[in-house]
């Protein structure tokens, strides 16, 4: 079945604002709290913070650079469309926290190393979160989460963490100091949670049921786009009467966004309930393949 794919350009504009604001955030995080106070929240941008105490590199150049390759590689494996969002919020955001490092000098907004870790990595967690509303990125250890994902046993978001965690514990070693450690952890859990609240509250998955007169094309982009699978029930509406069938499917969080646009533009007629789902037992769902799924 060909699915008709809907090129909106009102939804692009929107993805685009939100790439540009959410980078505008994430860099404002680096001068004003953890270049100055040597956090390291992991990833890409940790490697950059931490050559940038050793040999004084511009972190956003540094960051740019190191992410190049990663791009390519995320071309390949997450697709075309993802990756050019991605290569716009990837240079946008790194040339904006050099911008506003060396150019602007934004001065840091605090001494005290606990609060920059705290608010360094909510401001850090808002940005990012705003970015993957726009659907993209700023690459790094997520790409790098996606090869694990794709060529060994472990999930992407066990692979990032992995990741993190060796940056974090080199930047321990580098700066000689094992508290630098421990605020970067608080720094990479705030960010992480922050990011997981703005783009749709704080919990994993989601149940989404759907009553819709185009449930043959909704299923086929659950299946193909959406990569899950869907759950056909037998149903009677309760004011007519009348025969109907309903859709159900889980997923991640992340993935809502885009089969409710897909939804709405194909069939604005259509019934479709979101529900929390806190915990899922069967196959291809655990607790962290659901937090991976849509990256």
């Amino acid at each position: 079945m060909n699915i008709p794919i809907v090129i909106n350009k009102y939804r692009l504009y929107v993805d685009m604002l939100l790439i540009i604001l959410g980078s505008i955030i994430m860099a404002l995080s680096y001068p004003m709290f953890l270049i100055p106070l040597k956090i390291v929240p992991g990833g890409v941008s940790g490697i950059s913070i931490i050559l940038n105490y050793l040999i004084n590199v511009p972190v956003g150049l540094t960051t740019l650079i190191l992410n190049i390759p990663l791009l390519f590689v995320g071309w390949i494996l997450i697709g075309r469309t993802f990756a050019l969002r991605t290569l716009v919020g990837m240079t946008l955001s790194n040339l904006l926290i050099d911008y506003f490092t060396y150019i602007v000098k934004v001065p840091p907004a605090t001494e005290d190393i606990l609060l920059g870790a705290i608010f360094g990595g909510v401001l850090l967690g808002v940005g990012l979160g705003i970015t993957f509303l726009g659907n993209a990125s700023t690459g790094g250890s997520d790409v790098i989460g996606q090869v694990v994902k794709k060529y060994t046993n472990y999930s992407a978001g066990m692979g990032i963490m992995a990741i993190d965690f060796i940056i974090i514990s080199i930047a321990g070693l580098v700066f000689k100091s094992f508290e630098a450690c421990l605020y970067g952890y608080l720094a990479l859990f705030l960010s992480s949670t922050i990011i997981d609240r703005v783009i749709e509250g704080s919990d994993y998955a989601r149940g989404v049921f759907i009553i819709s007169s185009k449930k043959e094309l909704i299923k086929e982009f659950i299946f193909l786009y959406i990569n899950r699978g869907v759950t056909e029930f037998d149903g009677r509406t309760g004011f007519l009467g009348k025969e109907t069938e309903i859709l159900f499917s889980a997923m991640s969080r992340k993935q809502v966004p885009t089969l409710k646009r897909y939804v709405r533009k194909i069939d604005p007629d259509a019934f479709m309930v979101v529900t929390e789902v806190y915990e899922i037992i069967g196959h291809g769902f655990t607790l962290r393949n659901i937090i991976d799924s849509g990256n």
